[in-house]
């Protein structure tokens, strides 16, 4: 396999309650802190991205959503329970580590976006 198309594995994950985080380490030394609010906002669930392109629903109100329990799902990914209710995003490895890696990108565009809508994340 090129490094393009390399599987990742995550050798450590850990819930930060109090600084509202989850942090997880990789095989190949990636270190990511991914905040509970950024992984809410982005769940790879259908209620949130909808059934296709376009079809994306702007989550807001999400500042300060806990994470209430972390499941793993097989060998490739996690499901957190939200405190919002939320629990139907199955956050592969692979979509974890390209959340670490667009991070400031993502949330910078999840910013703008609500501004444009006029919303809050409170």
């Amino acid at each position: 396999m090129s490094d393009m198309t390399a599987r990742r594995y995550p050798t450590d994950i850990t819930v930060h309650t109090q600084s509202r985080v989850v942090e997880i380490a990789f095989d190949d030394g990636q270190r990511f802190r991914l905040p509970f609010e950024f992984l809410r906002v982005f769940s790879p669930s259908a209620e949130v991205r909808g059934h296709g392109p376009g079809q994306e629903i702007l989550q807001t109100g999400k500042r300060q959503v806990g994470v209430v329990s972390l499941e793993s799902v097989g060998h490739y990914a996690i499901q957190p329970q939200f405190s919002d209710g939320h629990s139907s995003g199955i956050y592969t490895w692979d979509y974890l580590y390209e959340l670490g890696q667009t991070q400031e990108q993502r949330w910078n565009h999840y910013l703008e976006q609500l501004q444009q809508a006029g919303a809050s994340r409170d």
